[in-house]
C-alpha cells in the first residue's frame, strides 16, 4: 500500500522508467551489426530489451550470448560508442519533468536507483541535466549485487537517511520489484517503460501499476 502523506523519497529506475534510453542503446547495437557488415533493426526491435543491458541487446542484435567467443569483442564495441553517444537521443519520458517538478515543490527527494554501471549512469544523468537535481544516486557497481537484490536500494536509503517504508521505488522490469520487496520498500511498476519479456505485468506483486508518470502524479499528489 503507497501512502503518500508517508513518503519520504521517490526512487526511480533508470533505463525505461525515468528515461527513454531505447534510442541511444538501439543505435549503439546497430553500430555492432554494421561493423561486421549487417544492416540495422528498427529501434522498436531494441525496446523490450533496453532495460537487459549490452547482455540483452547484443542477444537481439546479434544472437549472442556471453559464452560466444565474440561476445565480450561485441560488448566492448557496443559500450564504447554508447558511452560517446550516450544522450543524443535518450530523453526523460512524456510527464516525468512535471512529476519531478511536483516533487520538488511538495519537498519531495528523489534518486536513481539502476542496473547501469556508474560511469554511465553519471554522464548521462547530466548530459540530461538531472544529475545535480536527484538526492542519490546508486549504480550496480557501487553495490555487491545488482538488482533483483535489495542491494543498491537499501544502499539509496542510507545515503538519504531513511527507511525503506519511507521510501516508494518506481521500475518497469519485474526485477525492479523484487528487489522492493526484499528491501521492504513500496513498489510501482511503471507500464510506460520498455516492460521486456516478463509475464503481465498485474502479476509482478507491485503494490501500484501506473500506466503513465501522469498518473503516478495523480496517485501520490492528488491532482
Amino acid at each position: 500500500m503507497i501512502v503518500a502523506d508517508t513518503m519520504r523519497a521517490l526512487l526511480f529506475d533508470l533505463d525505461g522508467t525515468l528515461v527513454d534510453t531505447a534510442p541511444d542503446l538501439g543505435a549503439a547495437a546497430n553500430h555492432v551489426r554494421s561493423c561486421i557488415g549487417l544492416p540495422p533493426l528498427p529501434i522498436e526491435a531494441y525496446r523490450p530489451v533496453a532495460s537487459a543491458g549490452a547482455r540483452g541487446l547484443l542477444a537481439r542484435a546479434l544472437a549472442i550470448t556471453p559464452e560466444h567467443p565474440e561476445f565480450d569483442a561485441r560488448r566492448e564495441c557496443f559500450l564504447t560508442y554508447y558511452r560517446a553517444h550516450i544522450a543524443e537521443h535518450s530523453r526523460p519520458f512524456d510527464g516525468i519533468p512535471t512529476l519531478l517538478e511536483r516533487c520538488r515543490v511538495e519537498g519531495l527527494r528523489w534518486g536513481v536507483v539502476t542496473n547501469k554501471p556508474g560511469w554511465l549512469t553519471r554522464p548521462l544523468l547530466e548530459a540530461l541535466g538531472l544529475a545535480a537535481f536527484a538526492a542519490c544516486i546508486v549504480s550496480a557497481d557501487e553495490v555487491s549485487c545488482p538488482k533483483p537484490a535489495p542491494d543498491s536500494l537499501l544502499r539509496a536509503c542510507t545515503l538519504l537517511d531513511l527507511s525503506p517504508r519511507d521510501c516508494v521505488y518506481v521500475g518497469d522490469d519485474r526485477r525492479d520489484i523484487i528487489a522492493g520487496v526484499a528491501a521492504g520498500m513500496p513498489t510501482v511498476a511503471a507500464a510506460w517503460g520498455y516492460l521486456g519479456e516478463n509475464a503481465p505485468i498485474e502479476t509482478w506483486g507491485a503494490d501500484l501499476v501506473a500506466q503513465s508518470p501522469h498518473a503516478l502524479q495523480h496517485h501520490l499528489f492528488g491532482h
